[in-house]
């Protein structure tokens, strides 16, 4: 058994792939796949509104918010949030905790004034800044909630006066979170709500239309709301397997259940990293992310060596990114206790063979 660690395109769960390989042959008994079917057609329309719902049902989404699926990804995002808020002569304020946030930063520069309140980069983004003031006249505050490269995340929403823009593109319905809390949250969909190809917006409808540019339809959020999420032909296929994951989160019992499986599979994961001397956390204790869990080994020999014997137990995914190194496991919802038992397995068995040597 293959046990899957990615950091995403990720893990989903095996009933919705089979459901979804059923639909690529005939979806719903229409003779046709859902990868030929028309977005116009009311069978996808059905998708797309069951879909919706289910967000608005699962992250208890208020009236006055407007849920979307675009294209693009976070990166598009990075744009079209600065476009869509940000004044001409305005400034926005951005926290700095990894290369998607920097990224994030980049994007907006090239459309206005940016003031980046606090930054880790003075320690490879090992923590996240908590000492910080957002500027009163800052038109929007944004950060990212997890960190995938890194293994750092936000629970706490830092206090802002200016409205709350957040990627939550790898811990979304991971955790119970308040969405009144934020004005604008956006989520690339390949980590906990499905596959690679559509991003979740989530936008209080009352913060768009101010900024007095003019932006081009296919960046402005209100065309999309106008549209329902179809100004153009949307990604169906990533909307209908989205579809049967929000089906399945909702099944478990919704985001507080799969919030306690999050603990307590973060927290095995962790306990085994603090207790092996093999091995080392790379993230501040106070910011260790429950999705992506980093660590390392005091020699990249040794890590080969580990390598090679997770490789042999078929834990798929787990080499580390080039800007931290060692290893890092992705642990999004649909990763069962069962793998983290045998990625917890494998480090004990190397700890048994060292010391025998």
């Amino acid at each position: 058994m293959k046990h899957n660690f990615g950091a995403g395109p990720c893990i989903l769960p095996k009933e919705v792939f089979q459901e979804a390989s059923q639909a690529v042959i005939d979806f719903n008994n229409t003779g046709l796949s859902i990868l030929e079917i028309s977005h116009r057609s009311k069978e996808f329309e059905a998708v797309l509104d069951e879909a919706t719902k289910l967000v608005r049902e699962l992250l208890n989404v208020p009236q006055g918010y407007s849920i979307l699926f675009l294209q693009g990804g976070a990166s598009l995002q990075f744009a079209m949030v600065a476009m869509n808020l940000l004044p001409e002569g305005g400034k926005a304020a951005y926290l700095d905790t990894g290369v998607w946030a920097s990224k994030a930063i980049k994007e907006a520069k090239k459309i206005g004034a940016v003031e980046v309140v606090a930054s880790s980069s003075d320690k490879n983004y090992t923590y996240i800044p908590k000492q910080f003031t957002v500027p009163a006249d800052a038109s929007y505050f944004h950060y990212t909630s997890n960190n995938t490269i890194y293994g750092t995340e936000v629970f706490d929403v830092p206090a802002s006066n200016a409205p709350i823009v957040v990627d939550m593109s790898s811990d979304i319905l991971s955790r119970e979170i308040n969405v009144s809390d934020f004005d604008l949250i956006y989520a690339g969909a390949q980590k906990n709500m499905g596959p690679a190809g559509a991003t979740l917006v989530v936008v209080k409808d009352e913060i768009l239309g101010k900024t007095g540019r003019v932006i081009p339809s296919i960046l402005d959020y209100s065309a999309h709301i106008a549209a329902d999420s179809m100004y153009n032909t949307p990604p169906v296929f990533s909307i209908f397997v989205s579809l049967l994951n929000l089906r399945w989160l909702k099944a478990k019992g919704g985001v507080a259940v799969i919030e306690q499986e999050n603990i307590i599979k973060a927290r095995t994961l962790y306990d085994e990293i603090d207790r092996n001397p093999f091995f080392k956390g790379t993230a501040a204790l106070e910011d260790r992310s429950r999705m992506n869990v980093t660590f390392i080994m005091d020699s990249a020999e040794l890590e080969a060596e580990f390598l090679a014997l997770a490789k042999e137990r078929e834990l798929i995914g787990i080499k580390g990114h080039r800007s931290v190194g060692g290893f890092r496991a992705s642990i999004y919802n649909a990763l069962t206790i069962s793998s983290i038992n045998a990625l917890v397995d494998a480090m004990k068995e190397f700890e048994e063979l060292k010391n025998k040597i």
